[in-house]
């Protein structure tokens, strides 16, 4: 009879309280991806009352499409030198910023600032620098590479993407660099100025295998975001010049709203869907080891 009633309970307690979220969850997360899901196998354009049904066709489509093929390419390119340049300055920066050097809480909010300020404005306000900005500064100076907007060519437009995107997104791994350096014992940091460690080695020798996690962490998390990068691309550069930086998440965009082929747009984006799920779970997975192996 408790038991029952405790059941009851348990019930009458997810009814009030969970079943609300479940259902507002269900229906703006499980409905739609089921519904995007039934629409990569169809022909849709996003208008049309008629939907015909073409099996794998979208599939068998973008998985032999230049276009989608050489914008994969792209994005790989520009995540993996985000990636770097990003952990990069954001280990610096919380090396910097925990230091003990006067007005460090100061430092902590300019460089984290960047994070805040979203993808849109933020484009515009590069694409500003680079059109204007560097190329005024260019013939003051004289010097020739500053004469010409980056964004008007192919290879500096992707590094100019790949620059602000790094210096947006090392603010953010700062603070994550910043939990996983104060967490280091005390003790270890002492031991290691007793035995005459110099700063490199301090840093090389006892920090870095002691935040292994969270190196795993900020990796992984700056992977899925440069996969999924949309609003800089879109403000900074729309792709061009030529689509030479037109990344994935951007060639969905103009897939599906563009071209108006929202079947295959669909396929593509539930493509990236899957590959940004194989990187969380190797996040996890790594992570996971490397807590243990700590």
């Amino acid at each position: 009879m408790h038991g029952r009633k405790k059941a009851l309970t348990n019930i009458f307690e997810f009814t009030l309280f969970g079943l609300p979220s479940f259902v507002i969850w269900f229906s703006v997360v499980i409905i739609p991806f089921i519904y995007g899901l039934w629409i990569t196998f169809t022909d849709w354009n996003g208008l049309a009352l008629e939907i015909n049904f073409i099996g794998i066709e979208n599939y068998r489509h973008i998985l032999t499409d230049a276009a989608f093929l050489g914008a994969f390419a792209k994005t790989v390119i520009y995540a993996l030198f985000t990636v770097l340049l990003s952990n990069l300055l954001g280990f610096i920066l919380a090396l910097v910023v925990t230091s003990g050097i006067k007005g460090q809480n100061l430092f902590r909010t300019g460089f984290f600032t960047p994070n805040i300020i979203g993808g849109i404005i933020l484009g515009y306000i590069w694409n500003f620098i680079f059109s204007f900005g560097l190329t005024k500064l260019g013939e003051i100076t004289g010097i020739s590479w500053m004469q010409t907007s980056w964004l008007t060519n192919p290879t500096r437009a992707l590094m100019a993407l790949i620059i602000v995107s790094a210096w947006q997104m090392s603010g953010y791994l700062m603070v994550i660099y910043i939990a996983g350096l104060t967490a280091v014992p005390a003790e270890l940091m002492e031991a290691a100025r007793v035995d005459g460690a110099t700063t490199w080695q301090t840093v090389t020798q006892v920090k870095l295998p002691m935040i292994r996690g969270t190196i795993a962490i900020c990796v992984f998390l700056s992977i899925s975001r440069c996969f999924m990068s949309f609003d800089t691309n879109l403000s900074l550069t729309a792709g061009g010049p030529y689509k030479s930086t037109e990344l994935i998440a951007y060639k969905i965009y103009q897939t599906a709203f563009t071209s108006m082929d929202f079947g295959e747009g669909q396929a593509q984006a539930i493509v990236l869907f899957v590959i940004v799920s194989i990187i969380s779970l190797l996040q996890v997975y790594f992570t996971r080891k490397g807590r243990v192996d700590a």
